[in-house]
């Protein structure tokens, strides 16, 4: 049964039963996931420095960042273990651009998610007219699903240089004071990632699912329903042409059976013509004796 069927026949509401409907839905959902996910983010790390005078120590020396994740403008202030003298550092890298792009191809996978759900409820007469709403669908489908693959990679290839950026260990070896061997310098805890990770996860998901809906998209365009009127004639053709076989060898048979018949009759028309040849020529002797007379 043809989509549009389905849709009538169970209601305005039931394309979302649909898997071109039940998608798009999945789709809003994920994309929700990804950006806030990522774009909520906020993370700590502490660190201390244990001075050989123990009143210049820092034991606890916090440090924020968040989305999205322009590390280079997040600073904090260490001690040097001279005095009360303190050093302000800055941590390395930017890593804004993979954070940002993968947030907005959430975002606008969302708006468009719920703008398409909203046309397959209510405007399933208008989506249909010309084949325009189909054809829009499929090609917007095919650009985001390449655009969530380039999103998600270069987001996970951004996350792992954020970690790297602000493992405790790394930010120890920024410390003039941690450069001194008296000093004494370890991480009190590291940040959580296990909501970044969720983001990178539900990136690729989003991709699964944007990828797999090409193929429902494009059974509504007008492309795969001219596709399919060929093969139908020629299997229409070739189901003829099977339906016409058993006529023929009916009618071979009895072709085959009347020329037997035939050949039967003439052998009986054969024996009675040589039966009145026969008795012709007992007729006919009579008469060419008498004309002999």
């Amino acid at each position: 049964m043809d989509t549009a069927n389905q849709v009538v026949s169970v209601g305005t509401f039931g394309v979302l039963k649909l898997p071109l409907g039940f998608i798009r839905v999945l789709e809003w959902l994920f994309a929700i996931f990804a950006f806030a996910t990522c774009g909520g983010y906020s993370g700590q790390l502490r660190v201390s420095v244990d001075c050989v005078n123990k009143t210049d120590s820092n034991l606890s020396i916090g440090i924020n960042f968040a989305y999205p994740f322009r590390l280079h403008q997040v600073y904090f202030d260490a001690p040097l273990c001279q005095g009360k003298k303190q050093e302000r550092l800055f941590l390395i890298g930017d890593y804004s651009s993979s954070a940002e792009f993968f947030v907005t191809i959430a975002v606008f996978a969302f708006l468009y998610s719920l703008l398409a759900t909203v046309v397959y409820i209510f405007f399933q007469n208008k989506y249909r007219e010309n084949n325009r709403g189909p054809l829009i669908d499929f090609i917007v489908t095919v650009v985001f699903s390449f655009l969530w693959l380039v999103s998600s990679s270069a987001w996970a290839k951004g996350l792992s240089d954020v970690k790297v950026a602000t493992d405790p260990d790394e930010v120890l070896l920024l410390m003039s004071a941690c450069k001194v061997q008296n000093n004494k310098c370890g991480s009190v805890y590291g940040p959580i990632w296990s909501g970044l990770n969720t983001s990178v996860v539900f990136g690729f998901l989003n991709f699964v699912l944007w990828a797999g809906n090409i193929w429902f998209v494009f059974k509504e365009t007008g492309w795969h329903k001219s596709g399919q009127r060929y093969p139908s004639s020629t299997s229409e053709k070739q189901a003829g042409g099977f339906n016409q076989q058993p006529y023929n060898q009916g009618s071979f048979e009895q072709e085959n059976f009347a020329q037997s018949g035939g050949l039967s009759a003439q052998g009986d028309l054969g024996q009675q013509s040589s039966y009145s040849q026969v008795g012709g020529y007992a007729h006919s002797g009579p008469i060419s004796f008498a004309n002999q007379m």
